[in-house]
């Protein structure tokens, strides 16, 4: 599989306070990989990165083989970055059609034929289609989270990033997104996912990577990160018992 994202050595410092001081990993091509940490440990600071919304203090960030570091937000969505945030975000006052065809106008710069074209089959891998013409106010909290997700597939990534998509829903709701993020995936995307949902980064990604301290602590498949020593002591200060 080859790499379609490779960071390496970021950081970030605000004053003195070190964010992120080195991380450093590999996304490949139809990849799904989950990022965990405790709070504060710099996740959603790192995708704010990865989409151009923060500049690094260092390190270099590779997509689809060049180098990103110097490009603005725009640029970045138009070549194939797309993002979704911890809180929906839709425009209350617009239909769910009218917000995803908003991703596909103004993220990847379509006309408004090929942004109606591209909402309507953005619509229907995310189970919106029988509400098209529905408030996005309106929406409940698994339907706004599905519309995020929309807004974000409606320019086209390559990658997607997902920052705690599942926060808040029911367990069967969680479900959902997890078939929804295998199905983004079958599109060919690949995928980062921050989640603080254990049953999804065991179900729903190829490998994990625990974030801690401002360094990438360990990644590796799902199960084996999540029960290594070193997400023991993060979470539980504790490791092994030698």
């Amino acid at each position: 599989m080859s790499a379609i994202l490779k960071v390496h050595d970021l950081g970030i410092s605000f004053g003195s306070n070190h964010v992120l001081k080195s991380i450093n990993f590999e996304l490949g091509e139809g990849e799904v990989l989950g990022v965990i940490g405790p709070n504060g440990a710099g996740k959603t600071v790192m995708l704010n990165i990865l989409t151009g919304i923060l500049k690094p203090t260092k390190g270099t960030i590779e997509f689809d083989g060049k180098e990103i570091g110097h490009e603005g937000v725009t640029e970045r969505c138009r070549s194939g970055i797309g993002r979704t945030f911890q809180v929906p975000r839709p425009f209350e006052q617009m239909t769910v059609f009218e917000n995803i065809m908003v991703g596909g106008v103004f993220g990847a710069g379509m006309s408004e034929a090929q942004a109606k074209e591209k909402a309507l089959e953005v619509a229907s891998l995310i189970k919106l289609d029988d509400k098209l013409d529905l408030f996005a106010g309106k929406l409940g909290l698994l339907d706004r989270k599905r519309l995020e997700i929309g807004r974000a597939l409606a320019t086209e990534p390559k990658i997607v990033l997902l920052d705690e998509v599942g926060g808040g829903l029911t367990e069967s709701e969680v479900g959902l997104i997890i078939n929804l993020v295998k199905d983004i995936q079958k599109q060919g995307v690949s995928v980062i996912w921050i989640e603080h949902i254990i049953r999804t980064m065991l179900e729903g990604t190829n490998r994990v990577m625990l974030l801690a301290d401002g360094v990438d602590v360990i990644t590796g498949p799902p199960l084996e990160v999540m029960n290594s020593a070193e997400v023991k002591k993060v979470y539980m200060g504790g490791g092994d018992d030698e």
